[in-house]
């Protein structure tokens, strides 16, 4: 296994990578296994390391109440223990005791989870640790760390003689203190107190020599003393000497408890090792739900397809600024091993390599990666990158000369088991020889069977990759109307420089943009030209694809829509049709009965003439009974007066009955005023009535037809928007949109349905042309809505 250069991990910034995964480690324990962290060709290893780290991610994701803190390095402790005769101090054993409780915990969740987590269970074959250690040590230390009062009997015997010496000791204290206080020997706020270890009163420096005692210090100013009264000196001697039988007494109980942990040394060290390793998952999880990483699949076939590929850093970077990475897709196969990309700078290829080196390095270092997880991945043996300025001064080597000992070691080294990247590839010497050097090493490299990213500026070797199979031409998509990179990779087609298109837009002088045309060659520019007319055919190209799916999916939606509707009318015609027929069927057949019943009664009678009165008159009853209501009464008779039509005169529209006051005349057209509205209408749709009569013509208007013209027309818009509206919706809507006008005496009226696939305007013409009242449709004015608005002419 080789990797190229010794600071690769530099190149690629990957030792950025390792810092982050620091920082979710809870201890050293965790951020040791960091800095072991390494490229690994292993296959199984690797899914093995993904798998653990899948499993982490879940349990962080479930909300699982997994052990998150006191993952201490306990090892130096260790270190300290091994050796016969030492002792660790009460706050070494707490934190032992702390982290043993973290590894007990841990133990028992994935005990319990097993199945869940298999991955992760199997790493308790690392620990072979009981919790008799873990006992032993709560039953001498608390829970804040001290020596238990009985850790042994000797201790809990010297600390009860302490408490009753000290609560002798202060008796007799406050006492003495009290006796000077009230002979003023003391300062007013002064307190009982402690100086070097032993209890003390503060007295006024002049009254010392009034008590009876040992000064042990005094104050910053010297006007108080701290005394020792001779009455307490044995009492505070006794307590000095029960202090140093405690200490001894805590030290050989420290000294038997860490003779018991002594021999557990070795299985401490795999049990932490197991502990730090859990550190190291976590911090693995947690960092690939930060970065959005995935479990991909790993496949032993050589081969990368992924799908949404990110560089974590550059997408850390991005986020502060409230900007979006753009996802990177890349195919590579044993047909296109390597991949050349080309095209202008700025324009995203230098950052496609870093991130397929970066991602591709992350998974063989065992971590999740930023790609979407149906992504198919690989891994390699060797890892070769040629990136950056590499010059040498104390070798005196120059850019070019590094990179072509980098080419040197690719070409000797690179294997069917090689991924490699080089970036610029070619650039640093004089462009004829560099370029034809550049095809040759190019060449060299896939014949030895590698897989790899390159960037290139040269134009041959675009050529090449387009003529070997194994290679394959890349471009970073670019808006060629506004000349600005969309950060998008295309295989299968080589880039454009847009070198002459950049200088001419940022306003280069033609003169020297000629020139430069005429050195290049003519066949040079038209080739770019080329380029540059395939990348904008192909944009339109995707695009108009995409809007035909949009339309095909609407049509798809609409169809059905359609047909449902369609099959709901059908089924509610043949309904009401059923119902009509059973109704008539029951209407008949009482009929039938009641005649029956009356030819029966007529000939019972021998046809007497008050019985067949009666019953003519119960017949008469059924008829009125079977017979359809009247909707519209009759209009009353109206005077029309004639004659010529002026301004100021009242009229009444032939068609609809509608009464109206004449506004103004215009040729053949005249306009009137209904209500509050006004409209437009034909001379010869109008006669002229009497003044007198009109407002007993509009109530009985209103009244026979149920129809409120003045109101309506008020409330009423010539103008129906049904976008948006379902197919079975629009027909009551229309028909009585239509019917509404038609009755207003309106000419003109407007359906909105809009563009779309046509199909709401389908349905809504053939519906109007199925009605009386429609004169003609057609589209609206074009800067008015065209196809989108069907005009509605009504008849006259």
């Amino acid at each position: 296994m080789m990797r190229y250069p010794e600071n690769l991990e530099d190149k690629i910034n990957f030792t950025k990578i390792r810092e982050l995964l620091k920082e979710e480690c809870s201890s050293t324990l965790g951020a040791d296994f960091v800095d072991k962290m390494s490229f690994s060709k292993d296959h199984n290893l690797v899914n093995k390391l993904l798998d653990q780290t899948e499993e982490f991610r879940k349990i962080i994701q479930s909300g699982e109440n997994f052990p998150a803190s006191n993952f201490t390095n306990i090892h130096s402790f260790l270190e300290k223990a091994k050796i016969e005769g030492t002792y660790l101090y009460e706050d070494e054993f707490h934190e032992i005791k702390l982290s043993l409780s973290t590894l007990s915990r841990c133990i028992e969740f994935f005990l319990d989870h097993e199945e869940d987590y298999p991955q992760l269970f199997q790493l308790l074959g690392l620990v072979n640790l009981n919790n008799d250690l873990l006992r032993a040590i709560e039953r001498i230390i608390d829970e804040k760390g001290k020596i238990r009062n009985n850790a042994s009997k000797e201790l809990a015997l010297i600390r009860s003689q302490i408490i009753y010496e000290e609560n002798r000791l202060r008796k007799v204290l406050e006492r003495i203190f009290r006796e000077a206080k009230g002979k003023g020997f003391t300062p007013d706020d002064a307190s009982i107190t402690i100086r070097g270890g032993r209890m003390v009163i503060p007295v006024l420096a002049e009254n010392k020599r009034k008590i009876k005692g040992f000064i042990h210090d005094e104050s910053a100013t010297g006007q108080t003393v701290f005394l020792e009264p001779a009455e307490v000196l044995d009492i505070n001697n006794d307590l000095m000497d029960l202090a140093y039988m405690e200490k001894r007494e805590i030290q050989k109980i420290l000294t038997q408890l860490t003779d018991v942990l002594r021999p557990y040394i070795p299985e401490l060290r795999r049990a932490f090792y197991f502990l730090g390793m859990v550190d190291f998952i976590r911090a693995k999880a947690k960092f690939a739900i930060k970065t959005g990483s995935n479990r991909p699949k790993l496949e032993k076939a050589r081969q990368l397809n992924w799908t949404e590929a990110r560089h974590p850093l550059l997408e850390f970077a991005l986020k502060q600024t409230g900007k979006k990475i753009i996802p990177l897709n890349i195919s590579l196969d044993h047909n296109r091993r390597l991949l050349v990309i080309s095209g202008p700078n700025a324009g995203g290829k230098s950052v496609t390599l870093k991130t397929v080196a970066i991602v591709q390095y992350m998974l063989q270092c065992g971590l999740l990666i930023p790609v979407n997880e149906a992504s198919v991945c690989t891994l390699f043996d060797n890892f070769f990158i040629d990136i950056g300025d590499e010059q040498n001064i104390e070798n005196d080597l120059s850019t070019y000369s590094s990179h072509l000992m980098s080419m040197k070691y690719f070409s000797q080294f690179a294997d069917k088991k090689t991924i490699l990247f080089i970036d610029e590839f070619g650039t640093g010497t004089e462009p004829l020889f560099g370029g034809a050097i550049a095809e040759g090493i190019l060449l060299a490299l896939n014949k030895s069977g590698a897989y790899g990213v390159i960037t290139t500026h040269y134009g041959n070797l675009k050529q090449v990759a387009s003529k070997n199979q194994g290679l394959v031409n890349g471009a970073m998509r670019y808006d060629v109307d506004k000349l600005e990179p969309l950060y998008q990779l295309e295989i299968g087609k080589p880039g454009s420089s847009f070198a002459l298109e950049i200088a001419s837009k940022i306003g280069i002088p033609k003169d020297i943009i000629q020139y430069a045309k005429d050195n290049i060659g003519e066949e040079r520019v038209k080739y770019d030209r080329m380029l540059t007319k395939l990348e904008n055919e192909k944009s339109k190209y995707e695009q108009v694809i995409a809007e035909a799916k949009k339309k095909e999916r609407l049509l798809e939606i609409r169809l059905k829509e359609y047909n449902q509707l369609k099959e709901t009318i059908e089924n509610n015609k043949k309904k009401y049709l059923q119902e009509a027929k059973e109704e008539a069927k029951i209407l008949l057949d009482d009929v039938n009965k009641k005649i029956e019943a009356s030819i029966k009664a007529i000939k019972e009678s021998k046809a007497d003439k008050e019985i067949t009165k009666k019953i003519r008159e119960e017949i008469e009853a059924v008829k009125v009974k079977v017979k359809p209501e009247k909707k519209v009464q009759e209009a009353p008779e109206i005077r029309v007066i004639g004659g010529e039509i002026q301004v100021g005169d009242f009229v009444r529209l032939k068609d609809n009955g509608a009464v109206a006051e004449v506004l103004a005349l215009q040729k053949k057209e005249v306009e009137i005023s209904i209500g509050e509205l006004k409209s437009k209408v034909k001379l010869n749709r109008l006669e002229k009535i009497s003044g007198t009569e009109m407002k007993k013509e509009k109530k009985s208007h209103a009244k026979r037809t149920g129809f409120d013209t003045t109101s309506k027309m008020m409330d009423f818009s010539p103008n129906l928007d049904i976008r948006g509206k379902r197919g079975e919706e629009i027909f009551s809507l229309v028909q009585n949109f239509v019917d509404d006008g038609y009755m207003l005496g309106l000419k003109d009226l407007r359906v909105v349905h809009g563009k779309g696939d046509g199909i709401l305007r389908d349905i809504t013409r053939n519906l109007l042309r199925g009605m009386k009242q429609v004169a003609k449709t057609e589209d609206e004015h074009a800067d008015r809505g065209g196809s989108g608005v069907t005009l509605v002419t009504l008849r006259s």
